[in-house]
């Protein structure tokens, strides 16, 4: 590893212009590169198809792709979400890329790193303090305990919990965190979050019971991105964690902006398949920023083809990328066993499916020399004309946004609206947030919301068992089938292999 003074006068950045976290991360406050300017870069969102438990490389080929985008000569600059201790303490490990594709330092990364998920757990808790001490001292008239909606927050998956609490990753504080802009946007979104209702159903805001100062001096140091550094050397944001399956999956606007002020193209990852992180980055994100990608890259591996019966996820996935708009590069993440004709056959399909392109990436075990075909397939890809659209407009109803979803993204035949979220569709109308995206919570196992339900199910009805309102965030928050906030640990979770070794280094993390 390079020290990361090295990496950020490389950017363009004197030492004194980042604040270090050690030797080889830093913070780098958002306004460093001056206002935001994109130099004409190009933005590339990598997705993939729906994965299998294992997961399919996504963040590795992320990482391998921008590794393989300096190898040709490009001025790259990566930007991922932060990963979250839920996944590493449980069944998937750490979030940093493996072998020779890799954000570094990933022990680090993957633990306590700069401290933004604790800061963001302590702003949603304090929120909740004062919700209640708002109650105790009837400050609001007509606002009780039966009307608080505003759940607290913790960072490892704990079931004994679940009935008052929601990952760190689920707040709604972590999703402003990766869709504001500035510090003005911050405390003005931070300000509209709902944290309950009065007995006749009017909001209470976190403006209301005089939370948004406290909050805002504990996230002042989380909304500046971090900067890290990948295996050879390109510079990385890792800034913001919100999941693809609970929440909106996509890391910051500022990360993004600030990559693209400096670098001539950047690669960002959505969380989870294109139903999911995909989907959302372009609806919400898109939506909240004036940072449009020219292309998508989606992974695909022979084992999730096979996990699925067949290549037919992965085309629809294809499908998804084409509907918005943009040119889809597939992206192979190829293990060592994958047999020829395997690959061959999920070549095939993609082409069939109108890819721009189907490479192999071979990231992992060889870095940037086995990612410079797929580098220059999404240059390519993203000099080609495109022309966003989206699958509902801003001003349709919250039922005709969610149908328009089931339709084309989860291929769902019908939709069965529960009572409670059916009242509370007019609720929210009534008080004009129909107007805002859609953020569906939903398995990341399946198109459907039966995460059995594997391949390319078609007609299945789509169960709204749930809707909450982020209005700070600025999407309708809905809950399908059996989706919940607050996972526990497996049988055999990851955490059973975290330790200290006799050399003082922590083991069991990657």
């Amino acid at each position: 590893m390079r020290p990361i003074v090295d990496i950020a006068e490389k950017m363009g950045l004197r030492a004194d212009q980042i604040e270090p976290y050690g030797k080889y991360m830093a913070k780098v406050p958002f306004d460093a590169f001056g206002p935001y300017k994109s130099r004409e870069s190009k933005l590339i969102v990598v997705t993939a198809m729906t994965p299998t438990p294992a997961g399919e490389g996504k963040t590795t080929t992320s990482i391998g792709l921008v590794q393989g985008l300096a190898k040709i000569g490009k001025n790259p600059v990566l930007t991922l979400r932060e990963p979250s201790l839920g996944p590493v303490f449980g069944g998937k490990g750490g979030g940093t890329g493996g072998g020779k594709a890799r954000v570094m330092p990933d022990v680090d990364i993957n633990l306590h790193f700069t401290g933004d998920a604790h800061a963001v757990a302590s702003a949603h808790n304090v929120l909740a303090a004062l919700t209640d001490s708002a109650i105790y001292h009837k400050t609001i008239s007509g606002f009780e305990e039966s009307g608080v909606v505003w759940k607290r927050v913790t960072n490892i998956p704990d079931r004994t919990l679940r009935k008052g609490f929601d990952l760190d990753a689920a707040s709604e504080v972590m999703a402003i965190l990766a869709l504001a802009k500035d510090y003005d946007d911050l405390r003005a979104r931070l300000g509209r979050i709902v944290v309950g209702f009065t007995a006749d159903n009017k909001p209470v805001t976190a403006s209301d019971v005089g939370a948004v100062g406290s909050m805002m001096a504990l996230l002042q140091k989380a909304v500046n991105p971090n900067l890290v550094q990948t295996l050879e050397g390109q510079p990385a944001f890792v800034h913001a964690g919100p999941f693809g399956n609970i929440a909106h999956g996509c890391s910051s606007i500022i990360a993004d902006q600030m990559a693209m002020s400096y670098g001539d193209i950047v690669v960002t990852e959505a969380g989870f398949g294109a139903d999911l992180g995909f989907e959302k980055f372009m609806h919400i994100k898109t939506r909240a920023s004036d940072v449009m990608p020219s292309a998508a890259v989606v992974v695909a591996t022979v084992r999730a083809v096979k996990w699925h019966g067949g290549p037919e996820n992965l085309q629809h996935a294809i499908g998804i990328v084409k509907q918005f708009g943009l040119p889809a590069v597939v992206a192979i993440n190829r293990f060592p066993d994958d047999k020829a004709q395997d690959v061959e056959v999920l070549k095939q399909a993609a082409q069939e499916a109108g890819a721009h392109a189907v490479v192999e990436s071979h990231g992992y075990d060889k870095g940037s020399e086995g990612t410079v075909e797929l580098a220059e397939a999404v240059v390519a890809a993203s000099e080609q004309p495109s022309k966003i659209s989206y699958l509902y407009r801003i001003d349709e109803s919250i039922q005709n946004k969610v149908s328009a979803l089931a339709k084309n993204v989860y291929l769902a035949g019908d939709v069965d609206w529960r009572d409670e979220p059916k009242k509370r569709a007019q609720l929210f109308t009534d008080l004009g947030w129909d107007n805002l995206p859609i953020c569906m919570a939903k398995t990341h196992m399946s198109l459907s919301a039966d995460k059995d339900l594997t391949g390319k199910p078609e007609g299945h009805t789509l169960p709204i068992r749930g809707m909450r309102i982020s209005a700070g965030a600025g999407f309708v928050y809905l809950l399908a089938g059996t989706m919940i906030t607050l996972p526990g640990l497996q049988e055999d979770a990851n955490a059973y292999g975290i330790d200290i070794d006799e050399d003082d280094n922590i083991i069991g993390v990657l």
